[in-house]
């Protein structure tokens, strides 16, 4: 087993393990006779590890961009010995370390791992106090939440809360922060979820579901490119897969979905020729086959074991292989 780059040492926090979501669906789609196997998203583990027991003659490329993961990955997943490398990757350099047109089922989950959402110190939890980071690799600089809650210009904060947290309310929160910030930095999780919570009326609170969910969200997204980066992955995907090779992704946004969805279906239908066109002259051809025409989706007694798997939606698409060819 490879890792690409040394970690920083273990963070105080619990044991870093992500639950693997919609497995059996997973499992179901990978292509018989499949030799390399990617993880894009590697997580604890979860997915690799079934994968490379259920596969027993493929060997598995896992990536991920969060130090953390890459080094519970490469613990959990150690007794596979050569047949697995793990790499601390983001997607945008994931084509890097893939052979062009040789990975035969490539994984995408786009969850964020619960140790992530649930230690105070990674910046993602409204209900842990901590810093107000939210990087999934403080290790390569970038933007953190504190700089984007603290030195944004409203307009700019009020457009990322609205269009990648869907929050209703986001004119009203981001006066409030505005207000706060007239005083002072919002330095920790805690200080802005308590400044949301009071800015968001209290009949719409949710039961069940803390008023700061949709702005912590939007912070993420923003602060990681989660967009952008899958975007990156999705432009490279096809060149990545081998004739007949698979790429599955498991979203849980409503734009990330739509972003695969659209995607998958362009590569199906790629001609942009008038519709009364007698024939294509694009010159477009199809990239292959959506294999889910809509998306699956967790069963009762997975949302009832897992309640994090409620929103998430998994998409396959197949591409295609030469004429003739088995």
């Amino acid at each position: 087993m490879a890792v690409s780059s040394t970690p920083p040492a273990d963070s105080p926090g619990q044991p870093f393990y992500h639950r693997p979501i919609l497995v059996e669906e997973v499992l179901a789609h990978v292509p018989k006779g499949a030799r390399l196997l990617v993880d894009a998203t590697l997580g604890g583990g979860g997915h690799a590890q079934v994968l490379l027991e259920r596969f027993p003659q493929a060997t598995l490329l896992g990536a991920d961009r969060d130090p953390a993961a890459v080094r519970a990955a490469g613990t959990r997943l150690a007794s596979f010995g050569g047949r697995v490398v793990i790499q601390h990757l983001a997607f945008n350099d994931l084509p890097r370390h893939a052979p062009a047109g040789g990975v035969d089922f490539l994984l995408a989950d786009l969850g964020v791992s619960s140790p992530q959402l649930d230690e105070g110190e990674r910046g993602f939890s409204f209900t842990r106090d901590g810093p107000l980071d939210m990087r999934m690799d403080p290790g390569h600089g970038g933007r953190t939440a504190h700089e984007w809650v603290n030195r944004a210009d409203e307009k700019e904060l009020e457009e990322i809360f609205f269009r990648l947290g869907e929050e209703k309310f986001s004119r009203k929160v981001v006066r409030a922060i505005a207000k706060a910030r007239g005083a002072g930095d919002i330095a920790t999780t805690g200080q802005l979820a308590g400044l949301v919570g009071q800015a968001i009326p209290a009949r719409f609170h949710l039961r069940g579901r803390h008023p700061a969910t949709r702005i912590f969200q939007a912070l993420r997204m923003a602060v990681n490119d989660e967009l952008g980066q899958l975007a990156a992955l999705l432009d490279a995907a096809p060149d990545m897969l081998s004739p007949g090779g698979r790429v599955a992704v498991i979203s849980f946004h409503s734009l990330e979905d739509r972003m695969v969805k659209e995607r998958f279906k362009s590569w199906e239908s790629p001609c942009t020729c008038p519709p009364k066109m007698p024939r294509c002259v694009c010159g477009k051809t199809p990239v292959g086959r959506r294999v889910t025409r809509k998306p699956l989706t967790a069963s009762e007694e997975e949302i009832h074991a897992n309640p994090r798997s409620r929103s998430a939606k998994l998409r396959v698409f197949e591409k295609s292989k030469p004429e003739g060819r088995p």
